[in-house]
């Protein structure tokens, strides 16, 4: 476990600009009170972002979850991790990169509403 930690610690110093332009899209739930983990360990695995109130996950998948070996893996991550009772949502980085209004619409459809008001995600954080 202490390995994880320690990993799960130099992945969040060493975020993708995918990675940080969706923690600041998470702002408005995060600001509202909803506890946001990023780079957390759950079992063996550690995952990007996690909102354990809404037993949602939230991975950004980079070149490699694309190929064979990263497909099966992912899936077999996705199994342990529905197993605890968490909903997996995965974007790509482009997806996060190119359309952050898309990827913020549906992650308001998972979350709901903050405050009874939808966010507004159009901002570029970096």
């Amino acid at each position: 476990m202490k390995e994880q930690i320690s990993f799960a610690r130099g992945l969040r110093r060493e975020q993708t600009v995918a990675e940080r332009r969706f923690w600041a899209l998470l702002e408005p739930w995060r600001r509202a009170g909803w506890h946001m983990r990023q780079q957390a360990p759950i079992g063996p695995y550690v995952v990007d972002f996690v909102c354990k109130r809404a037993r949602i996950i939230f991975e950004i998948d980079g070149d490699n979850h694309f190929t064979e070996a990263g497909l099966a893996h992912d899936a077999r991550r996705t199994a342990f991790l529905a197993g605890l009772g968490y909903r997996v949502v995965r974007f790509g980085n482009d997806e996060v990169l190119t359309n952050i209004d898309g990827v913020g619409d549906m992650v308001f459809g998972v979350l709901g509403p903050v405050d009874g008001e939808p966010p507004g995600w159009g901002e570029n954080p970096d």
